[in-house]
């Protein structure tokens, strides 16, 4: 029996490029989500319809939770402290700095508290992307072997298996993530052909299952912990990039989409491609940790 108890809907009408990286903020109960191409944060409340953004100074392709207050972004110039009380970007470290041609695509919180990101290929051509860590002295640590477009990473809710994807060769992959944040045992999840679409953003449910944004795929898969394919979400645009669990049970699905990669006159006939959609499903996502600063 499927999970899913609504269809996808548009809930923000924004036709953007390319929305990314959705997170349910708890402190706020918001949607907080980016939106790459357009250098733009954008916040909904779905309690009262309230829609808010900011101005980035660079790409952005995340912005997630700190303990401390406020986020940590994910720009394509480093990651960087974002404040949107007066909307300042505030640069921490650059994972990168010999790789002008990257920048920062998703990321995810790991239930200690650790951030960990992946970066791409501006391009899309070069595998030049990895996954890092975020250490407690404040480096980046690889944790993956290079790929051009790298999404995820996304975590169990019990913290023991850490999901990344390689976007263009179709992989996902799991590994066992230690105590001490090392990445060991990597092996394929799934496969899908590009023909069916891109694996894009993964995010886990309280089950232990994970989703799957499929880029011109025209849906979101949802894959048990075994790897079985179990359920597949139809979306009337064809390029979702990734969801995220909100609502106070957890059981609004919002899902962000793109249209970059439409023609003038594709766009005009699909005029929800790059909006916000939500949906509602049974069974709820897992509440999302925050950033703890050292871990």
């Amino acid at each position: 029996m499927g999970v899913v108890t609504s269809a996808p809907e548009s809930v923000w009408s924004l036709a953007a490029p390319l929305l990314e990286g959705p997170v349910w903020v708890a402190r706020d109960a918001a949607l907080w989500f980016v939106d790459i191409k357009g250098h733009k944060v954008h916040r909904y409340d779905p309690a009262n319809g309230d829609k808010r953004s900011w101005d980035a100074p660079a790409q952005v392709g995340f912005v997630l939770p700190a303990e401390s207050g406020g986020f940590v972004a994910g720009l394509q110039t480093g990651l960087a402290r974002f404040n949107p009380v007066d909307g300042s970007f505030t640069p921490l470290v650059d994972p990168e700095p010999h790789l002008p041609g990257n920048r920062l695509n998703d990321a995810t919180v790991d239930p200690q508290g650790r951030l960990w990101l992946g970066t791409m290929d501006d391009s899309e051509a070069a595998d030049s992307g990895a996954i890092y860590r975020l250490a407690a002295d404040g480096t980046c640590l690889a944790s993956s072997p290079p790929c051009s477009i790298t999404n995820g990473p996304a975590v169990s809710p019990d913290g023991r298996t850490l999901y990344h994807i390689d976007t263009l060769g179709g992989v996902i992959f799991a590994c066992d993530l230690g105590a001490d944040g090392n990445l060991t045992n990597r092996r394929e999840f799934a496969r899908i052909s590009n023909e069916e679409g891109y694996p894009d953003g993964p995010t886990v449910d309280a089950e232990g299952c994970l989703w799957v944004g499929l880029y011109k795929g025209s849906a979101v898969r949802r894959y048990s912990p075994a790897g079985e394919l179990l359920e597949v979400v139809a979306f009337q645009v064809d390029a979702i990039t990734k969801i995220a669990f909100g609502g106070p049970d957890l059981k609004t699905v919002f899902a962000t989409t793109a249209n970059k990669h439409l023609s003038p006159e594709e766009k005009a006939a699909n005029p929800r491609a790059g909006d916000l959609f939500s949906f509602t499903v049974s069974v709820p996502g897992v509440a999302g940790t925050l950033i703890r600063e050292g871990a």
